[in-house]
């Protein structure tokens, strides 16, 4: 995330607060400074903090794009999320919850009580559940791939979609759709985004809040971690 803007860019002001995605082939996203397209970033508005903003573009825009770009989810649809209680998938949960879908939150026994906190109606333990007592479902959105992908593949009813993250998927539903994609930066994606942030339809998941100096720790924790990893590089101006 950038804190403000510098000269040459279209659309944004000189110093305003901004927040967004660099192009996966440009690095510095833990510089003190970075040169990134304007058309990647959106107005971050004042009332936002800046932690908040900076957890949103991968785990937001990923659940979005997912859903709606490719999942084309609709109203009274359901919809199976892995990794419920991870940043994804809380984003996922909220927004499909949103546009009117039932949603099944799956994950570890850990993770039941955020996953339904962030909105799930219904939650599976992997460890203990059995992923085929779900039924039929419209959309499975997956950030887990391995057998996992491919049991809720044979979930997914006549016209639906399996949505991966994690690959090319290695199972299709017998009569529906299955793709994988990876995330862009969308400014008008991102604008929605933080609106839903502002009037409190959606809420940010923010695990470990790390400085500089401790960022090769937080990014390869010892133990799991459900929530956005943050490394700050200073205080905000």
């Amino acid at each position: 995330m950038v804190h403000s803007l510098g000269y040459g860019t279209t659309g944004l002001s000189v110093g305003q607060r901004v927040f967004g995605l660099a192009d996966w082939h440009r690095d510095g996203t833990l510089a003190e400074y970075v040169a990134i397209e304007a058309r990647n970033l959106a107005p971050l508005p004042g009332d936002v903090d800046f932690t908040v903003g900076a957890s949103l573009p991968i785990s937001a825009l990923t659940a979005w794009q997912g859903l709606f770009q490719h999942g084309r989810i609709q109203a009274g649809q359901s919809v199976l999320a892995h990794g419920a209680g991870g940043a994804v998938g809380t984003m996922v949960t909220q927004l499909a919850r949103e546009a009117g879908a039932y949603v099944i939150g799956t994950g570890r026994a850990a993770d039941r009580q955020k996953a339904l906190d962030y909105g799930a109606h219904q939650f599976l333990d992997l460890g203990n559940d059995a992923l085929e007592d779900v039924g039929g479902v419209d959309l499975v959105f997956d950030v887990i791939g391995g057998a996992i992908q491919r049991r809720s593949a044979a979930l997914v009813r006549a016209g639906g979609t399996l949505v991966s993250i994690v690959g090319p998927p290695e199972a299709r539903p017998v009569d529906g759709r299955a793709i994988d994609f990876v995330v862009e930066a969308d400014r008008s994606q991102l604008t929605e985004i933080v609106r839903r942030v502002r009037d409190g339809r959606l809420r940010a998941n923010i695990g470990d809040v790390a400085e500089l100096d401790d960022a090769v720790a937080a990014l390869n924790p010892s133990e799991r971690r459900s929530g956005k990893t943050i490394i700050r590089l200073g205080a905000a101006t």
